[in-house]
């Protein structure tokens, strides 16, 4: 029956070469109208492809897929329609109409084997019905001050993330925990410990098999310190393509977990009593090919910018928690018994601190922002952290660098610290910053108010990436 489909199958290696390219069309910044004419060209010569899937994130960072035919997108592409009231933190019902606007730069061909033959994936925007950005629809919000900060000061923010998760035993583990109680490791090895073909091993390499073929330029990859955890990392990009990889490699670990019959979960802290996961934020700022961090006679090695950046952060540490850590489950990771960030100044070498200075060259010198979950929206991180570290305010506190100050330990503080905050206001607008706070708000309301020692199943089950229609229309 395949053989009749005559749908299009390439190989890995031929994957990696096409998503090779259009990632250096991106570096070079080729204009959007060339970029959009050579996709349409593609698709109409193309016969072996069937369908376009389409993907775009919601308020929490939850990530939406649509597959369109492809002989209708060749011809209503410049008018995608879609309910924005369906979709959490969007529009209301009586204003619901929205539009997509394909990022053709954000083309990636996929495998398929992994994503159905015939097809390739689309970034998109999200457009009001009016044609401006959608203000709820971050990763345009961070595409538009990305340009912003290219045409007015040639900057390029360049982003790499060390995204952790956890491979439990069974499909669907984290659905099924108010039945279970609890999740069960495939692997108990531990820290670069794993036999090459045990379950944890096995889906590392297929993982880092689809990563190369969609282009990420993989560095290394292994288990991470607790039982079953793991760490797949890739060249950095800039911004929003590093945000979008962010969605693209959770999005493959799910489909490699559940073809081996096993689930990959980005919950921070999924079992009490080991290291929860982080999402390890590395930046820096570049600007006609020179890294603006470095500096070899600077403290540390890095510049004034730099500095600059970091203070910035620092000062607003309270006030941003909540955008870097987005659930409730998040503030279990905020625990200083495992190498938890939860202090608030810059180290090069103190692991419990909220920023880290790597050791760098011309080539790598860069912030880490360590205080992040894997399961934040990866646009609002990255939006957050730029925007702060090059906007925000400089605390007139003193040692601002290693004062004795703390994130908070649970998600009612932060919400506190976000709602409060004059700077979260200019940052996202009052209405978005509005409808972030009540998402979050809801989503405490139906958990337990103090944490405890163990993970209960309404932290779990009322998660925004567990996401569960059924469960949720019921509030």
């Amino acid at each position: 029956m395949s053989n009749l489909r005559e749908f299009l199958e390439l190989s890995y290696a031929e994957l990696e070469e096409k998503n090779l390219a259009i990632k250096q069309q991106r570096k070079e910044r080729v204009p959007a109208d060339q970029v959009r004419e050579d996709r349409l060209k593609y698709l109409t010569d193309e016969k072996g492809i069937k369908a376009i899937t389409v993907l775009f994130s919601d308020l929490e960072g939850r990530l939406h897929m649509l597959d369109y035919d492809k002989k209708f997108l060749l011809k209503s592409w410049d008018n995608l329609t879609f309910d924005g009231s369906s979709i959490r933190g969007f529009t209301p019902q009586r204003e619901s109409d929205l539009r997509l606007g394909i990022d053709w730069g954000a083309f990636y061909h996929a495998p398929s084997d992994m994503f159905g033959s015939g097809k390739v994936l689309a970034f998109c925007e999200v457009i009001d019905k009016d044609g401006s950005p959608y203000n709820g629809d971050i990763r345009g919000v961070l595409k538009g001050y990305a340009a912003s900060m290219y045409e007015s000061k040639s900057y390029t923010l360049n982003a790499a993330n060390e995204i952790e998760g956890f491979l439990f035993n069974g499909t669907d583990a984290e659905r099924k925990f108010h039945d279970t109680g609890k999740f069960e490791y495939v692997n108990t090895g531990g820290y670069y410990h794993s036999l090459p073909s045990d379950p944890l091993r096995t889906f590392i390499d297929s993982v880092a098999e689809v990563q190369r073929a969609m282009g990420f330029e993989n560095e290394k990859d292994h288990p991470e310190v607790a039982p079953s955890q793991f760490e797949i990392n890739y060249s950095y990009g800039d911004v929003v393509s590093a945000a979008d990889q962010i969605q693209l490699y959770k999005l493959i670990c799910r489909q490699v977990a559940t073809k081996m019959g096993l689930t990959a979960s980005f919950l921070p802290k999924p079992v009490v009593g080991v290291n929860g996961s982080g999402m390890h934020t590395n930046v820096s700022i570049s600007q006609k090919g020179k890294n603006l961090f470095w500096d070899p006679k600077g403290d540390e090695k890095i510049s004034k910018l730099a500095w600059s950046f970091v203070d910035k952060i620092l000062t607003h540490g309270n006030d941003i928690c909540l955008l870097l850590n987005a659930s409730v489950n998040a503030f279990r990771r905020l625990d200083p018994h495992f190498e938890a960030p939860n202090q608030i100044k810059a180290s090069p070498v103190d692991r419990g601190s909220m920023i880290r200075i790597p050791i760098g060259n011309e080539k790598s010198s860069r912030v880490e922002v360590r205080s992040v979950s894997p399961d934040a929206n990866p646009y609002l991180v990255l939006y957050t952290v730029f925007k702060t570290g090059l906007e925000g305010d400089i605390s007139k506190v003193k040692n601002l660098r290693q004062a004795e100050r703390y994130l908070p330990d649970n998600i009612y503080d932060a919400l506190t610290n976000f709602r409060n905050a004059e700077w979260t206001g200019k940052l996202l607008g009052d209405d978005v910053k509005g409808r972030y706070a009540d998402l979050k708000q809801a989503s405490a309301d139906r958990c337990s108010r103090l944490l405890g020692t163990v993970v209960k199943p309404a932290e779990v089950q009322f998660h925004h990436e567990v996401y569960n229609q059924y469960l949720w229309n019921q509030f």
